[in-house]
């Protein structure tokens, strides 16, 4: 009884094949082991959920992004250019009464 290993393009020992009695003899021992291989790379592949605020600072762009809309159709909605929309999100302070018009701008088209 002899066992067949597969290499990998690298030259590297990727797989085995094996008779099927050593399995079924071997199976819960494999099983096993597969087991906590899974484990093992499920806590390695933990990925932090993306959060919107984390990356957008401005309130007009965040809430744009929210509505699914361009820059250019908020300029549309909004009677503006579309450099203005840029110049608003842009900026580090905007003012109450701008965002509240974004804001409904968005809602009453949506």
């Amino acid at each position: 009884m002899t066992l067949q290993i597969i290499k990998s393009i690298q030259g590297k020992d990727e797989y085995i094949l094996l008779p099927i009695v050593v399995y079924r003899t071997l199976k819960d021992q494999i099983e096993k082991e597969l087991a906590a291989y899974k484990a093992i790379q499920d806590a390695e592949q933990t990925f932090e959920p993306f959060v919107l605020e984390n990356y957008v600072d401005n309130p007009v762009a965040l809430t744009r992004i929210k509505a699914g809309i361009t820059q250019d159709q908020l300029a549309q909605r909004l009677g503006v250019s579309q450099a203005y929309v840029n110049q608003l999100e842009r900026r580090s302070h905007v003012t109450s009464k701008i965002l509240e018009r974004v804001r409904i701008v968005i809602h009453d088209t949506n």
